[in-house]
């Protein structure tokens, strides 16, 4: 498996991929919507399923001495490391804001979501529905990514509009703080996000290793 993961990374792997981390610096950005980063993160991964399937990756990975299910396995391997990567620099940034910059005008003045652990979870929310809907619904055939793709996007458009609206709910403000006023429901917030990443990734893995055995490539 570590072999076939590194085959992967030097080999399936677009550019992109590692270029759009870039993207989880969106964090740092006032008045604009910065769960947009995830997506993008999101959207490198995405560059590498689109390249894989142009080059017969899939095709030429099973005909390796290996299982099929690590095919699988891989994909998801390498999926959550880049989310994960993207995710620490995301939580670094939000750290920073939080502390030495919780009193910059331009965020104080932020009509859109301020980086806090708030943040962070619906962070992970549409890293989850990029596992489920985009990976889950490759895996149906491994070769179509257009309307995966697309149920992702619009699945990431409900969750960004979602997040954005609660804040300003009468009550719900604290969500916005810069200070971290109720950090401890925050943290709470990100750790159930954090749960329905890790329980959504492993029932897309599985259910996505159930059907590509099924696949006759």
């Amino acid at each position: 498996m570590k072999s076939l993961l590194n085959k992967d990374i030097r080999l399936w792997a677009s550019p992109l991929a590692w270029i759009f981390l870039i993207a989880a610096g969106m964090t740092m950005l006032p008045g604009y919507p910065i769960l947009v980063g995830s997506f993008f993160v999101c959207f490198g991964i995405f560059q590498s399923f689109q390249s894989g399937r142009e080059n017969n990756d899939t095709l030429y990975s099973v005909l390796l001495p290996i299982r099929k299910v690590d095919v699988v396995r891989s994909k998801y391997r390498f999926t959550v490391m880049i989310q994960m990567i993207g995710f620490i620099v995301m939580s670094a940034l939000t750290l920073l804001r939080m502390t030495c910059m919780a009193d910059s005008v331009v965020y104080q003045s932020n009509a859109m979501m301020n980086a806090t652990p708030y943040f962070l979870g619906f962070a992970l929310l549409i890293f989850t529905a990029f596992n489920v809907f985009f990976l889950g619904g490759f895996f149906k055939t491994a070769y179509k990514i257009g309307i995966p793709f697309l149920i992702y996007g619009i699945a990431t458009f409900i969750i960004i509009v979602v997040g954005e609206v609660l804040h300003h709910i009468p009550g719900l403000s604290y969500l916005h703080t810069q200070g971290g006023e109720k950090i401890g429901t925050q943290l709470c917030f990100l750790a159930i996000c954090a749960v329905v990443y890790l329980f959504g990734t492993l029932l897309s893995c599985r259910t996505s290793m159930r059907r590509f055995e099924q696949i006759d490539l």
